[in-house]
């Protein structure tokens, strides 16, 4: 089972640390990636000294507590096009995701993993979608190329 995506640029793992368990997850990485870790000492060294550091994890632990309610209910009770351009536009996050490019290197499988339908559901949805002008698709790829026109295209279906 996919609970979530990481676009470049990206991090995770901040629960875990401030917990101070033990990770609890695989994380793979679908394509070559530059993966740096944080010791918790230096983590926990910065969270007391930086106000600016506070301020910013408690806005990204908020906003993946907002991703993960819109989840929660998207998965309960949208409809197949509804869930794939929910699970691209998590992509699009600013705060999580500052640097995410527009073209998102993921198959329709994996994005089937992350809405939780099947490969043939998100193709027909990312057909829809790209009818109406708000993403391309190709081989292992989708760009969105209208990230608002994706939002309202959500926001109206819902």
């Amino acid at each position: 089972m996919t609970f979530a995506g990481i676009p470049p640029g990206a991090w995770f793992g901040e629960g875990t640390v401030l917990k101070s368990e033990q990770w609890h997850y695989d994380a793979i990485a679908l394509r070559p990636s530059l993966v740096a870790l944080l010791p918790a000492e230096l983590f926990f060294r910065i969270l007391d000294e930086s106000l600016f550091f506070n301020r910013f994890l408690l806005e990204h632990i908020n906003e993946r507590l907002g991703q993960l309610m819109a989840t929660v209910q998207n998965d309960r009770l949208s409809e197949p096009s509804l869930r794939v351009s929910n699970c691209l536009l998590a992509m699009f996050n600013p705060k999580l995701y500052p640097i995410c490019s527009a073209e998102i290197a993921l198959t329709q499988e994996e994005i089937g993993y992350l809405s939780g339908i099947t490969r043939q559901k998100v193709n027909r949805a990312v057909r829809r979608l790209q009818e109406v002008g708000l993403v391309n698709v190709s081989y292992g790829r989708v760009e969105v190329t209208n990230v608002e026109g994706l939002r309202r295209f959500a926001e109206a279906s819902e």
